[in-house]
């Protein structure tokens, strides 16, 4: 009676293993992703279940799935098994193609793992890196981004710069027909306040436009004018292009991610953990990394719920109350357009027997107020957001939008009241020397704001807390978007004057670098991390579309000032020449009959109509990928909500499983030990058991 019970189980075993098979075909039919694409395949067809078989489940046909051709067996994410059946489905596959296609792919996949480790070891050389990690881990995404994006600016000014030293610099010290005048030239009435105001030795300098002249390199179409044309409409476009495609692949990342903060707060909670770090001190900032997103995305979503819950009459007042902070907005504008018109005027007049201190300060009087205009009016448009009763996401947004309105409409303003009163005979000068003054004076406002403005408010802040002062002023916190304003605002001078100043991107390589580590000590020294945290995707697109808005505004500048105003004939390369585009004319009037006619016909406005119909067939394209990848999208999103749904009926099917297991165990174990009791009884009483077999029956 003791070999029953294992016979028993023997026997239940050999049940299992020949039902398996057909177990998992039917809990596969159970999928919720299976009856879902049955009842598709059904709304399509028309037809019964029977009459069309039901595509399998991917996981049902069983074996390894090598996805990833390139990716080496070691690393793919399967198990041992998994990995033997990759590997023997890889040999089969070289076995089955021929030697010519199994060499060929062997070398595509060589060259991929290459690429993909050359792109690994650059990921590792980029300067700031462990800087940036530290100051997400304690600071968040957002105050990253700001920093991103000022890494980005140094690369953008660097390519300029490759670009400004090939074509105006170079030609300039090779062919120089005056090689005595020197790069710098001292006089007896240069001081050091010329170095903030570009005048005396830097204006004799290359730094500004006065210095180049036509030079020795005088062919039709290769000359000094021509070249510095070129440099500068070369650094122009591009700039455009490198800003265009950081705004689409960025705002191609947006759009792909949407607003599924659920599957994002699901994978922070239970895959957010890198399991490989042993530092202590790069847990803490992991740990903090985790804990802003989360506090990112719990904001977002009570936002959205309180958004849910107002009523008709509450939205009533809420778009009559942000009606009326627009208007103010529109005054404030309005407001500071006159006080830099004003200020414009003041530097501009004529004035004799003025302190040298006071010469100074009107000089750089339109600077000033633009500086105190761009620093005031973006806090009063950051409290104005806050009673709109928007998202914080959304109030940043908003705060960009009007301060980089703010702020280039101000510069457009000087531009223009500049140009209008512009009475000089060399006024490429005196525009590049403005354009210099408020790129220095935008570099000494952020050293003034650190460390005589920051600095002595956390120092006031941690020595007298109970003040009255210091509870006014309150912990520093990194404001993301007026930051981000003045780099934007920064560059924007950099390309507006790059025509009249073309050593303005290396001052601003120079400045940017400096800016990075001023900015990094006011983060990690001066300031707290905030406590409602911002999305930054989103206002990283934004940034690089204001960084665009800028771009544009400088080329529309500086294209209608070259095109209105003629060359100044007592400096720089272009005199003689009625407009600066005289150039382009000569060279081609040098050139042969056909590149004369095919050049003029891309320049005329019968080329308009082929260019307009390309573009419509080349956007008709891209609409119609854009509506096919969407569609993807939506199907994809899709399949991840149905392999959720999978995991829960897997999960739910597995633990009845365990359950019927449990109670059949319990069973088992109950009735075996019956039977052993039973015949252990039996032995320890052999009487009884001749009782009973001797009674009569």
């Amino acid at each position: 009676m003791i070999i029953d019970a294992p016979r028993e189980e023997s026997c239940s075993s050999t049940v299992t293993e020949e039902s398996r098979v057909y177990y998992q075909t039917e809990i596969f039919d159970q999928l919720p992703s299976s009856l879902a694409r049955r009842t598709h395949h059904h709304q399509d067809r028309g037809t019964t279940e029977t009459s069309h078989p039901v595509e399998m489940h991917p996981g049902q046909a069983g074996g390894a799935r090598d996805r990833a051709p390139t990716q080496p067996i070691r690393s793919l994410p399967v198990c041992m098994q998994g990995k033997r059946e990759a590997r023997d489905l890889r040999h089969l596959q070289t076995r089955t193609i021929g030697r010519w296609e199994s060499w060929k792919r062997n070398q595509s996949i060589i060259r991929k793992r290459l690429w993909e480790q050359v792109g690994e070891a650059m990921s590792r050389l980029l300067p700031w890196s462990s800087i940036l990690h530290t100051i997400e881990g304690r600071f968040g995404v957002g105050v990253k981004a700001y920093f991103v994006f000022l890494r980005y600016l140094v690369y953008l000014n660097l390519l300029q710069c490759l670009v400004i030293g090939g074509t105006i610099l170079t030609p300039t010290a090779v062919y120089d027909s005056d090689g005595d005048r020197g790069l710098l030239r001292f006089e007896g009435n240069d001081s050091v306040l010329d170095f903030f105001l570009g005048s005396g030795f830097l204006e004799r300098s290359p730094v500004f436009y006065g210095f180049y002249a036509r030079g020795s390199l005088d062919l039709q179409c290769l000359n000094t004018p021509l070249l510095f044309l070129l440099g500068t409409l070369t650094v122009l476009i591009l700039s455009l292009v490198m800003v265009v495609r950081r705004t689409v692949v960025g705002y191609k990342h947006t759009w792909l991610l949407g607003n599924g903060y659920n599957i994002q707060m699901s994978y922070k909670v239970f895959c957010g953990w890198d399991f490989c770090i042993q530092d202590p001190e790069a847990a803490a900032l992991k740990l903090s990394f985790i804990r802003n997103e989360l506090k990112l995305d719990l904001e977002e979503e009570r936002f959205q719920q309180r958004e849910a819950r107002r009523t008709l009459g509450q939205w009533a007042r809420l778009y009559f109350l942000r009606g009326l902070l627009h208007f103010l907005v529109l005054v404030l504008l309005g407001g500071a357009f006159c006080l830099i018109y004003y200020a414009t005027m003041a530097s501009q007049a004529e004035r004799s027997g003025d302190y040298l201190i006071i010469r100074v300060l009107l000089h750089y009087l339109p600077p000033i107020v633009i500086t105190l205009v761009n620093f005031f009016l973006p806090h009063v448009f950051r409290h104005i957001a806050s009673f709109e009763d928007y998202s914080l996401t959304t109030q940043v947004n908003a705060t960009i939008v009007r301060s980089i309105f703010l702020k280039l409409a101000s510069l457009g303003m000087y531009l223009f009241f500049l140009f209008k009163n512009s009475q000089q005979e060399c006024w490429e000068n005196q525009f590049g020397k403005e354009m210099y003054k408020l790129s220095v004076f935008d570099f000494l406002a952020c050293f003034c704001n650190t460390f005589f403005i920051a600095y002595p408010r956390k120092w006031l802040v941690e020595r007298y807390p109970s003040s009255w002062l210091a509870r006014l002023s309150g912990k520093q916190r990194f404001l993301i978007p007026f930051n981000v304003l003045d780099l934007v605002y920064s560059q924007t001078v950099t390309w507006v004057g790059l025509f009249y100043c073309p050593l303005l991107p290396y001052i601003g390589i120079v400045k940017l670098v400096a800016i990075f580590y001023i900015k990094k000590l006011t983060v990690l020294q001066c300031c707290v991390p905030a406590q409602r945290m911002f999305r930054a995707s989103s206002s990283s697109v934004l940034f690089h579309f204001m960084l665009l808005l800028g771009l544009i505004m400088a080329a529309i500048t500086l294209g209608s000032n070259l095109q209105q105003f003629p060359p100044s004939s007592s400096c720089g390369p272009f005199v003689g020449s009625a407009t600066v585009f005289n150039v382009t004319d000569v060279c081609v009037d040098s050139l042969p009959g056909l590149a004369q006619s095919t050049l003029r016909y891309l320049s005329s406005e019968a080329f308009i109509l082929p260019l307009i119909l390309a573009q419509i067939v080349v956007l008709t394209s891209l609409e119609s990928r854009r509506r096919a990848n969407g569609k993807a999208v939506e199907r994809l999103k899709d399949m991840l909500v149905m392999c959720t749904s999978d995991k829960h009926f897997l999960l739910k099917q597995h633990t009845l499983s365990l359950r019927r297991q449990k109670k059949t165990f319990k069973a088992s174990t109950t009735v075996s030990g019956t039977r052993e009791g039973s015949h252990i009884a039996q032995l320890k009483d052999p009487s009884a058991q001749l009782t009973g077999d001797d009674s009569p029956s």
